[in-house]
C-alpha cells in the first residue's frame, strides 16, 4: 500500500498495525505479542534469493504506548520448481504471507504474481489520541486475502546487461488487485459500551511507478528511488461503530504518495547515509486507512514514517510530508561496530477527531549498530527524542529500538570496505531493485 502508516485497518504498506499488550499479561503473551505482529511482506518479484530472520522492538520511556514490534522470517527462492517460477514467503507465528512469480508469462519484461496471505491479529486497531493509548478503544482483528499483481519493466538493458549508469536504473511499473477479509474481535480491556466494527470485504485497486528501489534488509550499502503510488480501497458498504456510533469506516478511501530516497556508503571510508522524502494525500480516509506516523522501526512497512521518540504510529493523518536522515561512521577498521545518528522532521494534517495542537513533529536520535564479519547478524541499538510528542500536558518524549537481521544464506559483508559496494553492483541487473511491497500489520 502507501507509505507509511499506510495507513490502518486493511493498512497499505505505508501502515502497520502496532502490537498493543500490558505487562499485566505476563511473559507469555508478551513473547507472543513480539511474534504475531511480524510484517506482512507483499513484494514485487525478487531476483534474489534471501533467507532472512527480520526483528524489531520499539519502546516508549515515558507514558504506555502500543507495544510495537515484529518477527519473521523471509523466504525468497527463485528458480522455485522451474526456472521461472520464484516463491516469497513471509512467516510469522499467527501469519503467513505468501507469493508465486511467474516470470515473463505476460511477456519478456512483464511478470504475473499470486499471492495469499491469512491469519491472526495482522488487522487489529489501537487507538492513539494526544500522545494516550486507549484501550477501552482498541481490538483485534484477523484477516486473510488475496491477489493478482502485474510487474513490468518499462527499460530493459539492451542484451540482457547489468545497469552502468543511474539513468539505467529499473524504471517499474506495479498494478495490483486484490480482495481481503477482516473480522474483528475485542480485546480484554475494550469497552463493553464500544461497538467494534463488523466483518467487512475489501477490495483494493494499487498502481504505482518506481525507478530504482531498495532492499528489504537494514542496511542496504546503496538504494535509489523515486516513486509514485495510488491506491483506492472499496468496502461493501460504510459502517458506523464506536461510542453511540460516533466514527465510521468509509465506502471508498483513495490514496496518493510519492517518495524519493538514497543511501550511499563510501567505499574508502564506510561512512554512509541515507535520506527519505515522502509524501502523501488521500481522499474521505477513515481509521483503517489513515497516514501513521511514528516510531523506529525501518522494516515496519514499505514506506515507513518514522518519528524517533514517538510512539510506533502515534499520529494519524489524512495528508503528509516527512523527512528522515541517517549517517553512520564505522568505529573500527572492519567496520563491524558502527555508531549513527538519525532525525526526521514533517507536517501532518490529522484525521479529524485524533487531531492536537500543532502540525510540525520532529524527533532526534542516534545509536550503535554492529555487524557481524561474515555479514550474517546485523543489530542495532537506537535511542530517539520526540521534540513535539504531546504527554500529558508537556512536549517532548523518548524512546528506544532495538533491530536485528541474520541471514542464513551468504550474508552481507560489514558497511565499511569496497567489497560490499562492489558486491552490489556486480548483482544489480534489471530486477536487482525489486523490494517489498507489504508487510504483516499494515
Amino acid at each position: 500500500m502507501i507509505p507509511g502508516s499506510v495507513p490502518s485497518g486493511r493498512r497499505a504498506d505505508i501502515r502497520q498495525a502496532p502490537v498493543s499488550t500490558s505487562t499485566r499479561f505476563g511473559p507469555a503473551l508478551l513473547a507472543v505479542a513480539l511474534l504475531a505482529f511480524a510484517p506482512k511482506l507483499r513484494a514485487q518479484i525478487d531476483p534474489e534469493p534471501r533467507r532472512l530472520f527480520q526483528g524489531g522492538y520499539n519502546q516508549p520511556i515515558e507514558g504506555r504506548g502500543p507495544l510495537a514490534a515484529y518477527g519473521y522470517y523471509y523466504h525468497n527462492e527463485p528458480g522455485f520448481f522451474r526456472t521461472n517460477l520464484t516463491l516469497r514467503a513471509v512467516v510469522a507465528p499467527t501469519w503467513l504471507d505468501s507469493e508465486l512469480g511467474l516470470r515473463s508469462l505476460l511477456g519478456p519484461d512483464t511478470d504475473l504474481g499470486l499471492g495469499l496471505a491469512g491469519g491472526g491479529f495482522g488487522d487489529s486497531y489501537w487507538e492513539v489520541r494526544r500522545g494516550q493509548l486507549i484501550r477501552e478503544e482498541s481490538y483485534y482483528g484477523h484477516g486473510a486475502d488475496g491477489s493478482v499483481s502485474i510487474y513490468h519493466l518499462f527499460n530493459p538493458v539492451e542484451g540482457g546487461g547489468t545497469p552502468k549508469t543511474l539513468a539505467e536504473a529499473p524504471l517499474q511499473g506495479i498494478l495490483r488487485s486484490s480482495t481481503h477479509y477482516t473480522r474483528f474481535d475485542e480485546e480484554t480491556h475494550t469497552s463493553p459500551l464500544f461497538e467494534i466494527p463488523g466483518e467487512r470485504l475489501e477490495y483494493t485497486l494499487r498502481t504505482g511507478l518506481r525507478w530504482g528501489g531498495r532492499e528489504p534488509i537494514i542496511t542496504p550499502a546503496v538504494a535509489f528511488e523515486l516513486s509514485g503510488w495510488y491506491e483506492g480501497h472499496f468496502r461493501t458498504d460504510s459502517q458506523v461503530y464506536g461510542f453511540g456510533a460516533d466514527r465510521g469506516i468509509n465506502a471508498q478511501t483513495h490514496l496518493f504518495w510519492a517518495r524519493g530516497l538514497i543511501a550511499y556508503t563510501v567505499p574508502e571510508s564506510g561512512h554512509r547515509f541515507e535520506f527519505n522524502l515522502t509524501l502523501g494525500g488521500s481522499w474521505n480516509a477513515d481509521r483503517f486507512t489513515a497516514y501513521r506516523l511514528g516510531g523506529t522501526l525501518p522494516l515496519s512497512a514499505e514506506f515507513p514514517l518514522m518519528l524517533p521518540g514517538y510512539y510506533f504510529q502515534e499520529l494519524s493523518a489524512r495528508r503528509f510530508a516527512l523527512a528522515t536522515f541517517q549517517y553512520s561512521v564505522p568505529l573500527n577498521l572492519n567496520g563491524s561496530w558502527e555508531v549513527l545518528g538519525l532525525g526526521a522532521t514533517g507536517a501532518v494534517d490529522y484525521l479529524p477527531g485524533l487531531g492536537q495542537p500543532g502540525n510540525w513533529h520532529s524527533g532526534l536520535g542516534g545509536g550503535v549498530a554492529h555487524h557481524s564479519p561474515s555479514g550474517r547478524w546485523h543489530a542495532l541499538a537506537i535511542y530517539g527524542h520526540g521534540f513535539d510528542a504531546m504527554r500529558g500536558d508537556t512536549r517532548g518524549a523518548n524512546s528506544v529500538a532495538i533491530l536485528v537481521q541474520y541471514d542464513l544464506g551468504e550474508g552481507v559483508p560489514g558497511i565499511p570496505g569496497g567489497d560490499r559496494f562492489r558486491r552490489f553492483v556486480s548483482r544489480m541487473n534489471q530486477n536487482a531493485w525489486r523490494g517489498m511491497e507489504r508487510l504483516l500489520g499494515r
